[in-house]
């Protein structure tokens, strides 16, 4: 079971925690955060149904979902680098 991925973005001096946590396979869907010095900067909920309706075996399933958090990790380490995540 996948709980969530964290990783930590260093841009123009500043440290963000970004963390993806996992709402369970009934919710069908992550949250992820951004945090600037422990306050939230941003948040958003990421459905992944499309995953659970596949009916994949769970290994492949928490496969296909840790995917979709490290993209999603990825797209919002660019949006900060963009300055459009700002603290």
């Amino acid at each position: 079971m996948i709980t969530g991925l964290n990783r930590v973005f260093s841009h123009n001096g500043k440290e963000y925690h970004i963390q993806t946590e996992d709402l369970g396979s009934q919710a069908a869907c992550f949250e992820v955060r951004v945090y600037d010095q422990g306050a939230v900067l941003w948040s958003k909920k990421v459905p992944y149904a499309e995953i659970v309706q596949k009916g994949l075996p769970k290994t492949e399933q928490e496969e296909a979902l840790r995917s979709l958090m490290d993209k999603t990790l990825q797209t919002v380490q660019a949006a900060i680098a963009k300055g459009k995540l700002a603290g």
